[in-house]
């Protein structure tokens, strides 16, 4: 598999910690889109992971977990991500996170000075997503 991302949309949320500078965004499940170079088609996957953004400063409160994300912008210096994630993602300097979710008015909005993410355990295979064109 040539590219992964997180899939925003969907993914579930099981804590949010914010301690010291450091916010920490657990997800339980969150949905991994796999695609190989040369092909249209795609595989969804799901696998657990953190989010880590260090000097974070949080506008608004912590809402309360679990939580499912309804999708939201990740910046990374002149990057921004919209509704994903890439796989892998370490890097330094502006850092811009904003997630909404699913049934809940209030969004997570924070800024930082790092982000990395860090999966765990073994991606778990959902499904295979074909092309609208694939037969």
């Amino acid at each position: 598999m040539d590219n992964i991302s997180i899939e925003l949309k969907g993914s579930e949320i099981a804590a949010i910690d914010c301690r010291e500078g450091l916010l920490t965004i657990e997800f339980s499940r969150a949905y991994l889109i796999k695609t190989m170079t040369g092909s249209n088609e795609r595989t969804r996957w799901w696998q657990a992971g953190s989010l880590m953004i260090d000097g974070a400063v949080l506008e608004g409160d912590i809402p309360d977990c679990p939580l499912v994300c309804s999708g939201g912008d990740i910046e990374e210096n002149i990057y921004t991500y919209r509704d994903m994630i890439p796989i892998p993602l370490d890097s330094r300097g502006h850092v811009r996170c904003e997630l909404g979710f699913s049934g809940r008015e209030s969004r997570l909005v924070a800024t930082g000075t790092a982000v990395r993410l860090l999966m765990r355990e073994t991606p778990k295979y959902i499904e295979h997503l074909r092309s609208a064109g694939s037969a």
